[in-house]
């Protein structure tokens, strides 16, 4: 069976919120920092620690 990617990270989220019941400003805050540095000068240092 085959899961998009964005599918399961919808779902993960979605459980986590759920279950761990974090504050909206903080869900808001990883979110966009992570949008911010998927495009910044240390994605590509990201990338290879990730990897």
């Amino acid at each position: 069976m085959d899961v998009p990617l964005w599918f399961a990270l919808l779902v993960v989220g979605v459980l986590g919120v759920k279950l761990i019941r974090p504050p909206w400003w903080l869900i808001g805050v990883l979110l966009l920092g992570g949008f911010l540095l998927a495009d910044s000068v240390l994605a590509p240092v990201i990338d290879t620690a990730i990897k």
